[in-house]
C-alpha cells in the first residue's frame, strides 16, 4: 500500500530524528479536563503549602537550578 503525501513526510521526518539518535516515546499525563482534577490539584497544593520545610526546599531548588548553561550557580554561593 502506498503512503499518502503526509504519511511519507512523517515517515521521513521520523527517520531523520532516529538518524540523529532520538527515539519516540509515549508518556501519560494527568487529564486536566477530568472531573475532580482541579479539586485534587488544590488539595495537593495546600498540602505542600502547609509543609513547614516548603520554603527551605524551594530555596534549595532555586540554588541548584541552572537556567543559563553558560553560568552555572555554585551550591555554596551566598544568598
Amino acid at each position: 500500500m502506498a503512503r499518502s503525501g503526509v504519511g511519507s513526510r512523517v515517515a521521513a521526518y521520523r527517520t531523520q530524528l532516529r538518524a540523529r539518535g532520538l527515539r519516540p516515546i509515549q508518556i501519560w499525563v494527568p487529564d486536566t479536563r477530568a472531573p475532580g482534577f482541579a479539586a485534587e490539584a488544590t488539595r495537593q497544593s495546600r498540602l505542600v503549602d502547609s509543609d513547614g520545610e516548603f520554603a527551605e526546599v524551594m530555596d534549595f531548588l532555586e540554588d541548584v537550578a541552572v537556567f543559563d548553561e553558560d553560568e552555572p550557580k555554585a551550591l555554596d554561593a551566598p544568598r
